[in-house]
């Protein structure tokens, strides 16, 4: 089948830099902490947890799926951007090889941003990705990216 890409595009009040660091550098302690349902925790397995390390990451018990393995590809600070790849576990539902994500914080001039997250999913010979599935994994990313935004709106010091 190959691969399948899509794009979402999320908009937020929160300024560029002040969600890269939430949803890319916090994203380990922030995200089991205000969606324990969703995620559980995440465990660095190698490396420093930067370009490179392996994490597992445990889903919640309002998960389907029990864990996934991802490796860190790229983050740059600069341009505000976070490349990871899921390797191993259920959600890759035994069709999968494996799923790229490709995440770019954009500032706007409101002093916000827009969160650019595209998926490409890699299917192994005779996998059909229904349409479906492809729609539960955009609403659960916009459900957490708006999740991590309504954290932050409620505890600027965060």
């Amino acid at each position: 089948m190959g691969a399948i890409t899509y794009d979402i595009e999320i908009p937020s009040s929160i300024p560029a830099a002040e969600m890269f660091k939430a949803v890319v550098l916090n994203a380990d302690t922030l995200i089991p902490k205000i969606m324990p349902q969703a995620i559980k925790n995440i465990e660095v397995l190698e490396g420093d947890g930067g370009v490179g390390s392996v994490k597992l990451v445990h889903f919640g018990e309002g998960s389907q799926y029990k864990s996934v393995k991802h490796r860190v590809d790229a983050i740059d600070m600069e341009n505000l951007t976070h490349s990871y790849t899921i390797v191993e576990g259920d959600a890759l539902m035994g069709g999968l090889e494996l799923i790229t994500y490709h995440v770019k914080i954009v500032p706007t001039e409101d002093g916000g941003c827009i969160c650019k997250n595209r998926s490409i999913y890699h299917a192994k010979d005779g996998f059909e990705l229904s349409e479906e599935k492809i729609k539960e994994g955009k609403e659960k990313g916009m459900a957490m990216f708006k999740a991590i935004e309504a954290y932050l709106q409620a505890n600027p010091e965060a």
